[in-house]
């Protein structure tokens, strides 16, 4: 088969010759749209100038500059947050996407609130993992008066203005780990908690809906404090390892934070009586050989692609929008996972 003429290219696209030379040598005469739609049927056809189309249309697309602020880039969900984001903004359709991504080891509130301005000021639109703190809300207020929209990730946070946010609807989330013990567990007994930090507020909130599902449905179970991880594996095993010496009878133990590769060597050194629930969150390497294992019962994840799809979608029409908006909020649902559907 011979190749793609500039002739087939128009018939294609449904323009003129003339449309497509323009559109190939850059002429700034011709509609954004129509180089789209010259691109799209290049695309169809196998069209040989398939590059210097693209960077015609690229040329004349909005860019947008957005920067987002994700945590400890040494932990795999969120270098696999990172990876999936990179890839949405290079799919995204219609725009330039220039996305500084950026993580951040030291999580303490005063360089989490320095790096929210620091960005701030090269960025259209920024989004921001981080724990609530006053600090936090003040860098954020200030960001958000000079006309930056700023989207909270996972967790809410909270400003003077209305901050956006995407991520799961965590009082569900935790509804739903409660409904995992009530079904799973032979009989109603203690219950650990393990959480990262009592300021992530996904995580209280996630706390909030567990305890409310047994209010409701069974108050036989015996919730336990939780213990704070502080997001390290290490306290993770430690803390897991005291709830077992003080409390030998527990029938399951909540995950709700970070940590879970600690927790998950303190179950296996232990090696609890068969009918042990465990139900942590985010699927990986670690959480899916210990589903497989039958070490972690269910897990409750976020679906990376079409989280960071939304991410970059709503960061941008936050941007779009500006200030008087008002915040823009998009609930992701939540992946399911058991030994049987990994």
């Amino acid at each position: 088969m011979s190749r793609p003429t500039i002739k087939d290219l128009a018939r294609e696209a449904g323009v003129s010759v003339a449309t497509v030379n323009r559109v190939i040598s850059g002429a700034e005469s011709v509609r954004q749209s129509t180089r789209e739609i010259v691109l799209n049927a290049a695309e169809n056809i196998g069209f040989y100038g398939l590059g210097t189309i693209e960077s015609s249309v690229f040329q004349g697309r909005e860019t947008h500059r957005l920067a987002i602020l994700l945590q400890q880039g040494h932990r795999v969900f969120y270098r696999g947050l990172g990876n999936a984001l990179l890839r949405a903004a290079e799919a995204y359709a219609g725009a330039n996407i220039s996305l500084e991504l950026e993580y951040l080891d030291d999580l303490s509130p005063d360089h989490v609130a320095s790096r929210i301005t620091a960005l701030g000021q090269t960025s259209e639109s920024l989004g921001v993992v981080a724990a609530e703190h006053p600090m936090v809300s003040d860098a954020i207020t200030a960001l958000m008066e000079s006309g930056v929209p700023v989207s909270a990730l996972i967790g809410p946070l909270s400003a003077r203005g209305n901050v956006g946010y995407i991520g799961h609807d965590n009082w569900k989330k935790g509804r739903m780990a409660g409904w995992a013990f009530h079904k799973c567990c032979p009989k109603p007994g203690k219950i650990g908690i393990l959480l990262g930090n009592h300021r992530y507020r996904n995580q209280e909130i996630n706390e909030s809906g567990f305890r409310s599902y047994f209010r409701e449905h069974n108050s036989d179970f015996v919730l336990l404090e939780p213990l704070p991880t502080f997001e390290s594996a290490a306290v993770a095993r430690e803390m897991t390892e005291k709830l077992f010496q003080e409390h030998p009878d527990m029938c399951g133990l909540f995950v709700s934070g970070g940590g879970i590769t600690g927790a998950l060597a303190a179950l296996r050194e232990h090696k609890p009586e068969e009918g042990f629930v465990c139900v942590a969150y985010e699927l990986f390497d670690a959480t899916r050989a210990a589903l497989i294992d039958g070490t972690i019962t269910m897990t409750l994840s976020y679906p990376l692609e079409c989280f960071a799809r939304q991410i970059i979608e709503t960061m941008v029409k936050a941007k779009k929008a500006g200030p008087e908006a008002g915040a823009q909020r998009v609930n992701i649902p939540f992946d399911v996972h058991t030994s049987e559907n990994v």
